[in-house]
């Protein structure tokens, strides 16, 4: 029989975990209760507070005495990273879910997020509204609106609540059964004005007997495929659109952080990188560009993206720093500099066309590179050329099947 682990404050949520509890088990379903609270829950939980205290190196009574509801949170939160996921290797629960304010809500999405892609998880929130990155990181966490507080059974939190359970129980109990025949896996990385490079190298690949999966390098994007990278299931990398490091550099909002280009740099995972889109920097409406932007030259994505050129500094810059992150190869890698264009904006006749700041770009990464596993090829070509998306997949095969003898 399927299990959902409900983990939260019994203390404090006991009514609404119990709703849930029962409405669980009235669909033929087990529950694995762990209770997560500082002091005694309502009824009595499958895995009690003080389990959880210990393996966040405290204890229950020490929490109760010391009164400090931070501290507390950290020794719980702690305590559940440790537990949750030996739960599982156990086999002992299928799915989570969890209800909470920002209190519970902080308490119990690291566990959940420690959880493998696939096993199915709701956080039932006051704060899924809201911006939630830090929350669900580069999970499948599914979070849920509870429109009210979660304080009690009401005409609001009941239609909530069973709408939750309805949801985790039918992800128990439907799952993907049409999963493809499985094929060496390549992570690949791709941005509005790249897509037609990336989609005919997709289609190359998978030609060529490869499962493609594509990235949007919006951030998040790029922090999800890092993520999946470490998790061991990727064989080989398309990372043509790094234009994150950009954003990293001049302050731009599709960031993804200071970890982009390591995993399979780390891992010794064969990858063929680009510098896609790395000539623009993204923010949001017109009205939010920091001052020192708004006099050069300026691209309208969309009413609510607005992408600023980069010159010939950031340019350098970002050489430098991706540079660096191929000289952490373990494997062999390949460099691709389309020469004539790295974006869909940047090629002749456009008044984003930007050949100085190219060249300076690819001055620098031939410099900055030294390691003897990075290969640099200048491809006479615009990124989306059809040429240079053939030449990227060819290359990306190539490094494959070497890796493999």
């Amino acid at each position: 029989m399927k299990t959902i682990a409900l983990i939260g404050t019994f203390d404090t949520k006991g009514e609404e975990y119990l709703y849930v509890k029962n409405k669980i088990e009235n669909l033929g379903l087990q529950t694995l209760m762990i209770h997560a609270g500082i002091f005694e829950a309502a009824f009595s939980p499958d895995i009690d507070h003080d389990s959880v205290a210990v393996l966040g190196e405290g204890s229950i009574a020490e929490l109760q005495e010391k009164k400090d509801r931070g501290h507390a949170m950290e020794v719980m939160a702690k305590g559940l990273c440790t537990l949750i996921p030996k739960l599982y290797e156990e086999r002992l629960f299928d799915a989570v879910l969890a209800l909470g304010g920002t209190g519970g809500t902080s308490l119990v999405t690291p566990c959940m997020r420690l959880l493998p892609l696939g096993v199915p998880k709701i956080m039932v929130s006051t704060m899924a509204s809201g911006d939630v990155s830090r929350y669900v990181g580069t999970s499948d966490i599914l979070m849920m609106p509870s429109i009210v507080d979660v304080a009690g059974i009401n005409r609001i939190s009941s239609q909530v609540l069973t709408h939750a359970v309805h949801a985790i129980v039918g992800m128990v109990e439907h799952e993907n059964t049409d999963i493809p025949v499985k094929k060496p896996l390549i992570a690949a990385t791709m941005y509005g004005v790249t897509t037609p490079c990336v989609m005919r190298a997709k289609e190359y690949l998978e030609q060529e007997g490869y499962e493609v999966i594509i990235f949007h390098a919006s951030g998040t994007g790029g922090k999800m495929m890092e993520s999946l990278i470490n998790s061991g299931i990727v064989d080989g990398v398309l990372d043509l659109t790094t234009t994150e490091w950009i954003d990293e550099i001049a302050g731009g909002i599709m960031a993804a952080g200071p970890e982009r280009l390591d995993a399979a740099a780390l891992n010794g995972i064969p990858q063929v990188v680009s510098v896609g889109a790395a000539d623009m920097i993204t923010f949001g409406e017109r009205s939010s560009l920091p001052e020192k932007y708004k006099n050069r030259v300026v691209y309208m994505h969309n009413p609510a993206i607005t992408v600023v050129k980069s010159n010939i500094e950031e340019n350098i810059a970002f050489g430098i720093k991706v540079g660096e992150k191929l000289n952490q190869c373990k494997s062999n890698a390949a460099l691709l500099l389309p020469i004539r264009g790295i974006s869909m904006n940047d090629k002749a006749g456009s008044k984003y066309y930007g050949p100085k700041e190219d060249q300076a770009l690819f001055i620098t990464l031939k410099k900055v590179i030294n390691n003897p596993l990075v290969e640099i090829i200048d491809v006479n070509a615009h990124i989306n050329e059809e040429a240079f998306a053939i030449s990227a997949a060819k290359k990306l095969i190539a490094l494959m099947e070497m890796k493999k003898k």
